[in-house]
């Protein structure tokens, strides 16, 4: 059983039976998934920079990657539809529950002058966005291994209805918001 998962169950869910009042367990936000991203626009001009991007979330992720495409060409980007551009991980069950545990106790702490994640990156329906500048911030990345910094999004869809319950919510999960 995950340590996150268990502290969920045991103390964050009854927490917030508590402060917002449902009258249903069922009610009680918690995670649905976790959504990693990882955009490659010098991808038209090198093909193997999406073989390493790949490597690189299967190894931060612990699950294969999807290679995304472009929807519509864009003149301006020199960019045809059908192109690979990126790289994306959907995380669910007991990996997105290692993963978190990870960024928050591990790879976030990390970060050169981490002063907290924004507190006001929530989309108005109880999801969480952020983004890492650079995936040498997880443990697991070989340094030698990456032909180039590249940043990644990490999307947190949560079942809150509002931001405040997200929020609390992540904040019991251990996020560390800045002040």
């Amino acid at each position: 059983m995950n340590r996150l998962k268990e502290k969920y169950r045991k103390e964050i869910a009854p927490k917030l039976m508590e402060q917002f009042n449902y009258s249903s367990p069922m009610e009680i936000p918690k995670l649905e998934k976790i959504v990693l991203n990882m955009g490659v626009g010098d991808a038209k001009d090198n093909a193997k920079a999406i073989e390493s991007v790949v490597d690189n979330l299967r190894v931060i992720s612990g699950q294969q990657p999807v290679v995304t495409k472009a929807r519509k060409s864009i003149a301006n980007f020199k960019l045809r539809a059908g192109m690979n551009i990126g790289v994306m991980v959907t995380l669910r069950g007991d990996r997105m529950y290692d993963f978190f545990d990870k960024l928050v106790s591990i790879a976030l702490p990390r970060v050169r002058d981490f002063r907290g994640t924004n507190p006001n990156s929530f989309d108005g329906h109880g999801n969480y966005a952020l983004g890492a500048r650079e995936q040498l911030i997880f443990p697991e990345v070989d340094y030698d291994s990456i032909d180039k910094i590249r940043g990644l999004d990490i999307a947190i869809v949560t079942t809150a209805k509002t931001d405040e319950e997200a929020k609390a919510l992540l904040d019991g999960l251990g996020m560390p918001f800045r002040k």
